[in-house]
């Protein structure tokens, strides 16, 4: 299995004087989907800010597919599709409008926007929507068009930042079955969620973030060894691994 986001000893955040996150590291392989866990705060939202290259790490470094964005920041950005928490969106677009943008931005070719749009728009029931523009949506139908624009580039590299709040159980599925499709096709898949439950299903491993470091990180089994809570939920452990790094 390849490694495909390398982060290295990062430490950084908003202010120079002031580090979010802390000697940050781990990694993202090719043909997996890894959870990134923490309360709120924990640091999460930084470290993704900081693989975007939204921020720059005050120390150590960040590579997808062994190119970093000081040194390449087009083909940087061209290895990683963004699902952001909030959606993001043009009111002047329409739904239809919004993936030829995002096609053209990635070169890709009419035939080939056809051939992949289709399928997206008819597996999160959007097919509608396809002429209307997102303020007459609702937020799970903007979150399901933030969604489709990620999966229609088809990049090595997915960052998912709580992908399903506000989407109905349906598309949640929609999503979960996409994503796994995406992992056999090799791709790697970050995915910053509270859902626990839904983690635990879908994740190969997990990151467990709290006061910005890395506390715990590995496959389920893994971590119920290290815990040694056998047996036992990945909702138990990391409550566990947070009330401990409270008391530490």
């Amino acid at each position: 299995m390849s490694s495909l986001l390398e982060v290295k000893g990062v430490s950084g955040g908003y202010f120079a004087s002031q580090p979010v996150i802390k000697d940050v590291s781990f990694r993202v392989n090719e043909r997996e989907i890894v959870a990134l866990i923490g309360l709120n705060g924990a640091g999460k939202s930084t470290t993704i800010k900081h693989i975007l290259g939204l921020l720059e790490p005050r120390e150590g470094v960040i590579s997808i597919a062994g190119k970093t964005f000081q040194t390449n920041p087009d083909t940087y950005r061209f290895s990683y599709a963004y699902i952001p928490e909030s959606p993001i969106y043009y009111e002047e677009l329409s739904l239809w409008e919004h993936l030829e943008l995002m096609a053209m931005s990635h070169g890709l070719e009419r035939s080939i926007l056809m051939e992949r749009a289709e399928p997206l728009l008819k597996e999160f029931r959007m097919e509608a929507m396809k002429d209307r523009f997102p303020q007459q949506f609702s937020k799970g139908m903007r979150q399901k068009l933030m969604i489709m624009m990620a999966l229609l580039v088809e990049p090595p590299l997915y960052i998912i930042d709580e992908p399903i709040l506000g989407l109905d159980p349906l598309a949640i599925r929609s999503l979960m079955n996409w994503l796994n499709r995406c992992k056999e096709q090799g791709a790697g898949i970050l995915m910053s969620t509270h859902i626990l439950a839904t983690a635990e299903k879908v994740c190969d491993r997990f990151l467990i973030m709290h006061k910005g470091e890395i506390k715990a990180e590995g496959t389920l089994d893994e971590l119920r060894r290290s815990t040694g809570l056998h047996n036992h939920s990945l909702d138990d452990i990391y409550l566990q691994i947070v009330e401990d790094g409270d008391q530490s």
